[in-house]
């Protein structure tokens, strides 16, 4: 009772101090966003500039360094990029071979580090799923010693959207299958739920990929080479088979479990990768609570700063500019930082703004930061983190991914109730969102964690809209200051998110994981 009583008070207190009007926010995006930091690439000096106005930026807000140099944190990377021009796919079958079009049939991922040639069976395994809790393993019964794995990416809908995404979370997933001897991977992304349409995910594969150079955070599982499969040319994997792919895209659609069985057919890969090292920047900066004790204890808002930089040219532009993805949550950790500054709240916990880098390589600057904090281990006890939460119609409702893994949903839903603003849980578990952004390193970790976007309801104009930007602008150029934005919207979200935060901070009893959740197990 005390704690939600505290609660109440905090929501009362912001509501009275809010000023946020979105341009401010703008402000911040239009920085980020702009031509000049080149996409922010991590590593790159574009993304340097972007780290240095958000330290400036902490600063003015009166937020103390919380980095290891000032307000950077520093964090090394291997790159590796795929030198297509001497890489090549083969599917071999009955003695018959055939060349594969890479960026038309097929992309070579260097997320794994490959090897130079490798030549194996390949096997469909469903899913490529184990989920031990609930008796589930496509894995079960079969010789996959030295083969490569195939599978259509997701889930039976009879394990529960959190627990599937998770066991789909790359570290988690390769883990059963280097149990399994398998040597490789081929995915072939669902047709039906794909956030980016084929040509782009092509494109994608001329990124560089990159890993952390802290050997305890890279591991490889056994891995040697990994594949994506474009779905419009899949269906001459399964040739002689016995199944085709639209079966079994059916089957995956109606949430059943898929079979699994030999393709009766083997890859040669031939595998190029330029290889080198860069370092990349975390910004964090810490508004110090009051209470005598709880003030070394922090909750942290997160946001990720880097992007895609300077890629293949879509309509003629080649600077992937990230103002949504992710220059706008970011603008929010400074916005929500700069209001608090002139509001001057005693909050009891100590709040910690996090932009971190390396998301789009695979979550790797938080993963660095959780591993590596910079502040005392144990002390973090929330995660509330923002990531491309599109303010473009009006603020109805939000959609909180975690909401019912620990009590924070709690302080979600009355802060909910003070903004008249609706929350709702993951509406699209498919989409694996949950595991796809930062939130998640520190739900690794055992913290109890958050993640937030504009909500919107099934067969509205506003899925419509959101789904639209997808098409046309997720990790495109497109996602530029062009864009319409509705910046009430985004003074209302970043509003939500600053309440949220500090009335977390406010309350006695750290965050926990509720009883019934499977992530409980992190903090054990």
């Amino acid at each position: 009772m005390i704690r939600r009583i505290v609660f109440i008070a905090a929501i009362a207190v912001v509501l009275l101090a809010t000023t946020m009007d979105g341009r401010r926010w703008w402000g911040h995006v239009q920085y980020l966003a702009d031509d000049r930091l080149e996409g922010r690439q991590t590593g790159s000096e574009g993304h340097r500039k972007a780290a240095a106005y958000v330290a400036a930026e902490f600063e003015r807000a009166g937020l103390k360094p919380a980095g290891t140099e000032g307000y950077i944190q520093p964090v090394r990377f291997h790159t590796r990029r795929l030198r297509e021009m001497d890489s090549s796919l083969t599917l071999e079958r009955n003695g018959e071979s055939e060349e594969l079009v890479l960026g038309q049939d097929a992309i070579i991922s260097t997320r794994v580090d490959p090897a130079p040639s490798v030549q194996a069976q390949v096997v469909f395994a469903g899913y490529a799923l184990t989920v031990p809790e609930m008796h589930y393993d496509d894995f079960a019964g079969m010789d996959l010693r030295g083969k490569i794995v195939m599978y259509i990416s997701g889930g039976p809908s009879s394990i529960p959207g959190p627990l599937r995404a998770h066991y789909q979370f790359t570290a988690e997933r390769s883990k059963f299958l280097e149990r399994a001897g398998v040597i490789g991977i081929i995915s072939i992304p669902n047709p039906h739920h794909m956030d980016l349409p084929w040509e782009r995910i092509a494109l994608s594969s001329r990124q560089p990929s990159m890993v952390l150079a802290d050997p305890a955070l890279d591991p490889q599982f056994g891995l040697k080479f990994a594949a994506v499969v474009n779905p419009a040319q899949a269906e001459k994997w399964f040739a002689g088979s016995g199944h085709t792919f639209d079966d079994l895209v059916a089957m995956a659609d109606a949430g059943k479990p898929l079979p699994r069985f030999p393709l009766h057919a083997s890859i040669l890969a031939k595998v190029a990768v330029d290889r080198s090292d860069v370092t990349s920047q975390n910004v964090a900066g810490i508004l110090p609570g009051s209470d005598p004790t709880l003030k070394d204890e922090y909750v942290v808002l997160s946001a990720h700063l880097d992007h895609l930089g300077i890629g293949e040219p879509i309509n003629g532009d080649r600077i992937y500019n990230g103002a949504m993805d992710d220059a706008s949550g970011v603008a929010t950790l400074i916005d929500i930082a700069q209001s608090l500054h002139e509001s001057k709240p005693k909050l009891r916990r100590s709040l910690l703004f996090l932009a971190v880098t390396g998301e789009e390589k695979g979550l790797l600057g938080s993963s660095y930061f959780a591993a590596h904090p910079t502040v005392k281990p144990g002390s973090i006890v929330a995660d509330l983190n923002v990531d491309m939460f599109l303010p473009l119609f009006p603020l109805r409702s939000i959609t909180v991914y975690g909401l019912n893994e620990s009590d924070l949903g709690e302080d979600v839903r009355a802060v909910g109730r003070a903004h008249g603003v609706r929350i709702q849980d993951d509406q699209e578990p498919e989409r694996n969102i949950f595991i796809r952004s930062d939130q998640y390193s520190f739900i690794r970790r055992g913290i109890p964690a958050l993640a937030f976007k504009v909500g919107y309801e099934k067969g509205s104009p506003e899925e419509k809209i959101a789904k639209t930007w997808l098409k046309e602008r997720y990790h495109a150029p497109a996602d530029d200051l062009k864009q319409p934005v509705d910046l009430e919207c985004a003074a209302r979200f970043n509003s939500l998110i600053k309440a949220v935060a500090e009335a977390v901070a406010d309350q006695s009893a750290r965050p926990r994981w509720n009883a019934n959740s499977f992530f409980r197990r992190f903090a054990e």
